[in-house]
Formats: C-alpha cells, sequence, structure tokens
C-alpha cells in the first residue's frame, strides 16, 4: 500500500560532517531503527533534539508551517 502524501512541505538542506559522524549514522541505519540511509538518520536525529530542548524549555513549540499551495 502507498505511504499518504506527507502533510508538511519538506525542504533540503546540506550538511557537511566527519567520516567517524558518517559511520555512526551508518550504525544507526543499520539498527533498523533510524531511516533508511544516513541522510534519514540525521533527521531523525535532528528532529528528537529538537523536541528535547522543546522539552526542558529551550526552545519554544511551534505550530505546523503552513502548506505552500502549487
Amino acid at each position: 500500500m502507498p505511504r499518504p502524501k506527507n502533510q508538511l512541505e519538506t525542504v533540503s538542506i546540506t550538511v557537511s560532517t566527519t567520516q567517524t559522524v558518517i559511520t555512526y549514522l551508518e550504525t544507526l541505519v543499520a539498527s533498523g531503527l533510524y531511516g533508511k540511509n544516513p541522510a534519514e538518520a540525521a533527521e531523525r536525529l535532528i528532529a528528537f533534539g529538537i523536541e528535547e530542548l522543546v522539552q526542558r524549555g529551550a526552545l519554544k513549540r511551534l505550530g505546523p508551517s503552513p502548506r505552500k499551495r502549487r
């Protein structure tokens, strides 16, 4: 069954890192819990980190961005 369309618009960013960090991300991907590739694993870790900062009160929770019409 196909996945439903993402309700939030996504944007791309470029992150430069070391081979060591890539190796850690690949290890997380191999666990089956952090996406299908190192880029997905990095996105999930960023999202988890931001959520933790929101829960600690270091960041204010934002509502979802409005979806752009095409």
